[in-house]
């Protein structure tokens, strides 16, 4: 399959099935899962901060500035596709490879859905305008940019 051919769907196949660029489609381009997190040492709970990596860039389309070298000027960066989609379970509830690990069907406001990034802005998903670089805070300080999302 070639990267131009598409499956009419494609979202609502299983992960094997999909080519390189179908999954590359499936992530709506939200951001959230560019925010630091900092894990709790006791409950092992995952807490999202505002902080944003400093790659991240707030432009329509929202999008990663080094996104084929991430991995590599930021080894911490998740590599989605390298990863045992099962075991991010601190990933947004809205992610759409989380939803459909957990057999569920994207929302009305994913891009390829709805056909634009225009009502997942309307609908509060994407954190354009929510963040703060990392450059301007100190690791230590992330605990005092904890947020919560609320629903989808």
């Amino acid at each position: 399959m070639t990267e131009s051919a598409i499956t009419e769907k494609f979202w609502e196949l299983p992960f094997s099935d999909l080519s390189y660029h179908e999954w590359e489609l499936l992530c709506d381009g939200c951001g959230r899962c560019c925010l630091k997190k900092l894990e709790d040492d006791d409950s092992g709970e995952v807490h999202y901060t505002r902080v944003i990596c400093k790659y991240f860039v707030e432009q329509q389309p929202l999008h990663c500035s080094c996104y084929n070298e991430r991995t590599v000027l930021v080894p911490q960066c998740l590599d989605v596709k390298k990863s045992d989609i099962a075991s991010l379970s601190w990933m947004p509830d809205t992610c759409a490879y989380r939803l459909r690990q957990e057999e569920k069907p994207l929302f009305s406001w994913h891009p390829l859905i709805s056909g634009s990034g225009a009502a997942m802005a309307d609908a509060g998903i994407s954190v354009n305008g929510k963040t703060v670089s990392e450059e301007f805070v100190y690791p230590d300080g992330y605990e005092e940019h904890i947020i919560r999302w609320v629903g989808a």
